[in-house]
């Protein structure tokens, strides 16, 4: 049995958890699963390649409400669980996360104060692919970005898996699903989808951790995570880092920045 086998089995077992959140082998690849019993935890695999952003989980009401609950986080999950402790959307003595340290070890982490520590000492992971797309887009006019938007969202037919694949979209009613009044179009065209995909981004100011899950998610391969991976950018440059008490929408100071207001 591996080390994560072996952890998990034992906090079942003292019922320091109720269920755990981690990766298995699939047909294909590594897939999420859902342990509750101590004698499944011999299937649980983590190392470098799980990549997936487990946190997405964390606030699923029908998985893990009432639960104790452990989960294996990579880099990105780990920025997520931040987030929503900031929100306050999970609890500490509700929790256990293991993640691996830069040499591939297990390390438990049981505080927010942990997690932010070890985030601190961890590299991003390198994203060249995305960071190429995001630099021909800013190196567009309007005029050749609005057309390159224009023909990508055009694709969209709103199945909302990017508003699946996403930790910080928990609302219990998005606003698609608000029809008094009609804040956004139910049916797919393309102002509608960009309308959706601005909604979307600008919910997200400040509260994503680019993890690139919505882009992922898209089945139509539409790179809706470079929106918001630029908008992360501009919240940055603008105001600088979030702070953990708020979002770049719930909070103001007196001095911010009003040069956006034309």
């Amino acid at each position: 049995m591996n080390e994560i086998s072996s952890q998990v089995q034992s906090l079942l077992e003292n019922k320091t958890i109720d269920i755990f959140i981690g990766y298995e082998n699939g047909t294909r690849s590594l897939r999420p699963v859902f342990v509750s019993k101590p004698e499944d935890a011999g299937k649980l695999i983590f190392n470098e390649k799980c990549l997936g952003n487990l946190a997405v989980y964390l606030t699923r009401k029908d998985l893990v409400e009432g639960k104790k609950v452990g989960i294996a986080a990579s880099y990105y999950a780990l920025k997520n669980i931040m987030l929503l402790f900031g929100e306050h959307q999970l609890k500490e003595e509700n929790l256990r996360v293991f993640a691996l340290t830069e040499k591939g070890e297990l390390k438990l982490l049981q505080t927010a104060e942990e997690i932010k520590q070890h985030l601190n000492a961890m590299p991003a992971p390198a994203k060249p692919d995305e960071d190429e797309t995001a630099q021909k887009i800013d190196a567009m006019t309007v005029a050749e970005r609005w057309e390159f938007w224009t023909e990508e969202l055009s694709r969209c037919f709103k199945c909302y898996a990017c508003r699946a694949a996403c930790p910080m979209c928990y609302c219990a009613k998005c606003i698609v699903e608000i029809n008094r009044p009609q804040w956004v179009q139910p049916w797919a065209t393309t102002l509608g989808n960009m309308e959706w995909q601005i909604n979307r981004v600008m919910h997200m100011a400040g509260r994503c951790s680019d993890c690139g899950a919505c882009g992922a998610a898209c089945p139509v391969g539409i790179p809706i995570h470079i929106l918001s991976h630029r908008m992360d950018g501009w919240v940055k440059e603008s105001f600088g880092e979030p702070d953990e008490k708020g979002n770049v929408l719930s909070t103001f100071k007196p001095d911010d920045k009003d040069n956006f207001i034309a």
